[in-house]
């Protein structure tokens, strides 16, 4: 484990008798990067995650994890590897700190940060003291959370990481997260909540239907996708025809509309918008949200490509 990357795919594919779960898909995650992984349900993210940390075999391609082979050389590689299902299972009988204790032993590392995390994330002795089936939801998170990163590995994968966390817990887990890039780890960031991933990440990779669909920074995907403008018309105006702009599907707020339009055709957008009638505008580079739905309408013909 030197310099290679932290993660390596390359043609990874993945099939379930005549099922396509991941289809040739090849990344690379450079080593102290933040990197999210993006697409709906059911276009190979948890697949490609559990290949990853070594719980599927490929059925095709290679997978690399800080220079070695998740499941050919599981042993040194589970030490520096954190992971975060996305579907947390574990023992109800067993307490929290018990569990703790479990998970450490079978990840074959010390736990040198697990105090810290249980402070920050609110796990007090009392709650580790209870068995785990007693636990809430966003309490079984916390607790996926430190397990993941109490032996301050060197990759972490993270499946739907605040799901079930409350908003003041998540503002602590994005802190932690910036720990981590400033210590030099690498983190890859599975989630379909796009604007946890634009705050966190800088560089993304999209699927869809098991297929790699783009790998670009987030400020890159929002600046070359769709600009989103707003008109607000004089009180008492409803909606009414926009001629030419129609074909980019405004959306009405009583006498107020909102496009997006692609980049390059904003200016033309605008000399066809403006009236005597508008009394305000405004252009702003889209959200990742935005950039992802743009992509997916489009996402056929750069798929392929």
């Amino acid at each position: 484990m030197g310099d290679e990357p932290a993660i390596e795919l390359s043609g990874l594919t993945k099939t379930y008798g005549t099922v396509v779960g991941v289809d040739r898909l090849s990344l690379t995650v450079r080593t102290g990067e933040v990197f999210g992984f993006l697409g709906p349900n059911g276009a190979g993210k948890t697949t490609t995650l559990r290949c990853l940390v070594g719980l599927l075999r490929p059925s095709e391609g290679r997978v690399k994890v800080l220079g070695l082979d998740p499941i050919g050389d599981h042993g040194r590689v589970a030490p520096y590897l954190g992971y975060l299902p996305g579907e947390l299972r574990f023992y109800p009988e067993l307490t929290g700190a018990q569990t703790l204790d479990l998970l450490s032993a079978l990840q074959g590392a010390p736990a040198p940060r697990r105090g810290d995390l249980c402070d920050r994330l609110g796990l007090t002795q009392a709650v580790l003291a209870r068995p785990v089936g007693g636990y809430s939801r966003g309490m079984k998170q916390k607790l996926g959370l430190v397990q993941a990163l109490q032996h301050d590995p060197k990759l972490v994968v993270l499946d739907e990481p605040t799901e079930g966390l409350d908003p003041l817990v998540q503002e602590t887990f994005y802190a932690l997260l910036l720990d981590m890039a400033a210590a030099g780890r690498t983190v890859l960031l599975s989630s379909h909540v796009l604007p946890e991933v634009q705050r966190t990440c800088g560089r993304v990779a999209i699927v869809r239907d098991g297929r790699l669909v783009t790998v670009e920074s987030v400020a890159g995907l929002r600046e070359a996708r769709a600009r989103r403008i707003r008109l607000a018309f004089e009180e008492g105006s409803g909606p009414r025809p926009l001629g030419a702009a129609e074909r980019w599907t405004p959306r009405w707020h009583g006498n107020r509309v909102e496009l997006l339009v692609p980049p390059s055709e904003v200016v033309q957008a605008l000399r066809g918008l403006l009236g005597p009638t508008v009394v305000d505008v405004t252009v702003e580079e889209a959200g990742l949200d935005e950039a992802f739905l743009d992509l997916y309408r489009g996402g056929g013909k750069e798929a392929q490509a």
